[in-house]
């Protein structure tokens, strides 16, 4: 057997609460040659910290006993041994405490525990080992700094608590802190423990559903060397302005080391509890590094009458070089395990910064609470203390502990075994004096609704650098209006590239990951932001083309009335009377209106406008070409009532002749009703043709009432220059049919080409063709048949004769 390892504070009590604290920092490890009985585990460098615990553990166990309402008539002792932050001393002391300083060869379990519950370890791991190793026993393990997300996991922890709160919520806060600030582009390290690894995965996961990149996410070990210096290098060469650290302070302190040897400077820091307020991180080059670092600290909070305490009473009536029981196997052992301790006598600057003090203080009164329900204390009455009380019934009164502290902290257990998550957000900044200050900013409160439990004061902050600015940490810039995102291929999504919106598609917000298509009606601006009104195209008659046209449709009528105004001056002169006079005044007149049809193209198109140019377009063309074609078969007959006994002009006199271009005309004006009828032309918003505008224009609405105008104007056309073409070789000098050939001729080509220039033409220069068709075709009726009758009238009047016109001179 061992030698009996004895605790480094006790008392004996009616329970036993035991400890296992990080009183010192190093091991010196004995030699394992098995050549003699292993020595002691002797310890030194003494962690100020986990002593201020010991001395809060025994200073509230201390106020309980002097406590006449809770446990009025039960005495709390401890027993509180040093792990020396070493997994091997933590092992002993856990088996110490279970068992009982001595154990000898032989002797048999009694059946029950020596201890009630034990208050311990200060890092996750530790606490785990501790946790599987008295599990078995259902012993209540209490944490006061154990912030694993594992330990919240019930199956394999069930009796562990802590009155600190689970690393889901830390977690939770590093990433609403990231995202409140707008970095999207941050670099991760952390332990490579459960401490460090659990966080960190809990923090990833958020990230990713708060749209935060990682640009990197490295771990390491305390006693991994090699691998700090690799993780230093990741940082180094990383792009990201803000490292979050999920680091315990053993590994934060060698990590900052590395960074001030290698000269890494103005990184925003993002820290955890387990570092950001250590004293340890204070050094002389720490700022340089850790300057203006932001993290979440535990609450500080003044426990009244303990800095006092920790100068006078704990030395006259805790420590053990004072009070050693004479009689006691422990006169054995020498006082020097304490004198490391002394220096600390007479010092307590420290204790108003100690944040896991009131841990500590919370986690005695909690096992309190718990046995003053068991025992079934009364005011009055005290506690029934004639029976015994085993550890797994502490786990159960734990579950349904519920008090407020002195300090006024309500005290409780969730689900989990865990307490609420409260933190302050603290700043390093320093001071006039060059003294590094751990500077509150904001604080996180998981208990409050969600839009008060995150409070930062961001003006109060010092930023990496002793910059007033916040720094910025973005993989891409942000993608202005008119942009969006796109990602950049085998990079994090917040590495992307601003594409400019397609033509008719915006995006009006910063950041857009897609661009919206504007509404039908609507385009998109020059810098593709907002959506305008399409521009509405339309041949009108304020523009040049419109202009032009009109001119030309308006010289054309001008023309018309000059040639007719003309012929009626010289109604008697041969000329006129050789090419019925009365058929070429209603050529003439239904050419003006050809003319003036035209100008219902121009202007915006409306329902009237659209019904009139199209019925007006196919009325004045069969109006025309049916007197054309009247002249033509007036030229045929008259040609042929030269022959002897001849009697054909009786048959196609005047009326006749009036009446074939009314019955002509009269056909296409019941075509043009039905058409109306069924279905008229109506004004239509092309919006296929061009994108970014609406071409207005006229609908045929019905195809079939269209073709057969147009079928009509067509068949009248052929027929006319065919009856023309075939008197061209009679005998007058002045032969009409010649010039209703050519006229036909000119006609017929004009609107044979108007066909492709028609359908190829875009927007508002398809109604441009149909008017440039309809003039060319009117101005060139009206220059062959009319132009030489003009020519002669005017500047050949002696060919104006019968003679010359019957071609007998």
């Amino acid at each position: 057997m061992g030698d009996p390892k004895y605790p480094l504070f006790s008392k004996d009590g009616d329970i036993t609460i035991g400890a296992i604290l990080a009183i010192h920092s190093k091991l010196a490890l004995s030699s394992f040659e098995f050549t003699q009985k292993p020595q002691l585990l002797s310890c030194s460098s003494v962690n100020l910290q986990d002593f201020r615990m010991v001395q809060m553990m025994i200073f509230a166990i201390d106020e309980i006993n002097k406590n006449e309402i809770l446990l009025p008539n039960i005495s709390i002792g401890y027993r509180i041994y040093d792990s020396c932050g070493s997994r091997m001393a933590s092992m002993s002391a856990t088996m110490a405490l279970m068992n009982g300083p001595e154990f000898a060869a032989g002797e048999t379990c009694k059946g029950g525990s020596s201890i009630h519950a034990i208050i311990g370890e200060p890092q996750s791991s530790a606490t785990v080992i501790l946790s599987r190793t008295t599990g078995s026993f259902k012993i209540p393990v209490i944490s006061h700094s154990a912030t694993c997300e594992c330990l919240s996991n019930r199956k394999y922890y069930p009796s562990v608590f802590r009155t600190i709160a689970s690393d889901y919520h830390q977690s939770r806060a590093l990433a609403y802190i990231v995202k409140y600030f707008g970095w999207s582009w941050v670099g991760a390290v952390n332990s490579d423990n459960d401490y460090g690894n659990y966080g960190m995965a809990i923090f990833l996961n958020i990230t990713k559903e708060e749209g935060i990149c990682v640009e990197y996410s490295v771990k390491f070990q305390r006693t991994e060397t090699e691998k700090l210096k690799i993780v230093v290098n990741t940082i180094k060469n990383g792009t990201a302005k803000v490292i979050v650290a999920f680091l315990t302070s053993f590994e934060m302190n060698n990590l900052l080391d590395q960074l001030s040897i290698q000269n890494v400077t103005g990184l925003q820091v993002i820290g955890v509890e387990a570092w950001i307020t250590a004293s340890s991180m204070i050094t002389p080059n720490s700022f340089r590094v850790l300057g203006g670092s932001l993290g979440f600290a535990v609450k500080k909070i003044n426990i009244q009458g303990f800095a006092d305490y920790v100068l006078k009473a704990f030395w006259e009536t805790a420590f053990p070089c004072s009070q050693i029981e004479k009689n006691s196997s422990q006169t054995e052992l020498s006082s020097s395990r304490y004198q490391d301790l002394l220096v600390l006598k007479n010092y307590n600057e420290d204790v108003p910064e100690q944040r896991y003090a009131s841990n500590v203080y919370k986690a005695v009164y909690a096992v309190a609470h718990s046995l003053h329900s068991l025992f079934k204390c009364k005011e009055n009455e005290g506690c029934k203390n004639n029976f015994t009380i085993q550890p797994q019934q502490v786990v159960e009164a734990l579950k349904n502990v519920n008090f407020t502290a002195k300090m006024g902290d309500r005290v409780w257990f969730d689900s989990t075994g865990a307490t609420v998550a409260q933190y302050e957000v603290v700043n390093w900044q320093q001071d006039s004096d060059g003294s590094i200050q751990f500077k509150p900013v904001g604080y996180y409160d998981a208990s409050l609704p969600p839009d008060q439990s995150f409070v930062l004061n961001t003006e109060n902050i010092i930023w990496a650098g002793g910059k007033l600015e916040k720094p910025r940490s973005v993989c891409s810039e942000s993608c202005p209006p008119g942009t969006r995102k796109a990602a950049q291929k085998g990079r994090p999504v917040c590495c992307y590239d601003c594409i400019p919106c397609a033509e008719g598609e915006i995006s009006n917000e910063t950041d857009s990951n897609n661009c919206m298509q504007c509404p039908e009606e609507y385009w998109s601006n020059a810098e593709k932001n907002k959506c305008m009104l399409k521009a509405v195209e339309f041949l009108s008659f304020t523009e040049v083309m419109g202009i032009v046209l009109v001119f030309f449709s308006l010289f054309g009528v001008g023309l018309t009335a000059m040639v007719a105004i003309l012929f009626y001056n010289k109604k008697d002169t041969p000329i006129v009377k050789a090419n019925n006079s009365e058929l070429s005044f209603l050529l003439l007149f239904s050419l003006t209106l050809w003319f003036l049809c035209s100008l219902t193209f121009i202007g915006r198109p409306t329902e009237w406008s659209c019904m009139l140019r199209h019925t007006a377009f196919g009325i004045t063309f069969v109006l025309c070409i049916s007197c054309v074609l009247g002249k033509t078969i007036v030229v045929l007959m008259a040609f042929k009532a030269t022959l002897p006994g001849s009697n054909v002009m009786k048959c196609f006199g005047p009326l006749q002749q009036r009446l074939s271009v009314v019955s002509f005309t009269l056909i296409q004006v019941l075509i043009c009703v039905f058409w109306l009828t069924i279905s008229p032309p109506f004004p239509y918003k092309n919006l296929k043709y061009y994108n970014e505008k609406i071409i207005l224009e006229c609908s045929l609405g019905s195809t079939i009432g269209f073709s057969a105008v147009l079928g009509y104007i067509g068949l009248l056309a052929v027929l006319c220059f065919i009856l023309a073409f075939l008197a061209r070789t009679l005998p007058d000098n002045f032969n009409e049919a010649k010039f209703i050939t050519f006229s036909m001729l000119i006609f017929c080509a004009v609107w044979i080409t108007f066909i492709p220039a028609y359908i190829s033409s875009p927007g508002k220069f398809t109604v441009a063709v149909e008017i440039f068709a309809i003039l060319a075709s009117s101005f060139g009726l009206l220059l062959c048949i009319f132009a030489p009758k003009f020519y002669i009238i005017l500047l050949k009047p002696e060919q104006n004769t019968k003679q010359h016109v019957m071609g007998k001179i």
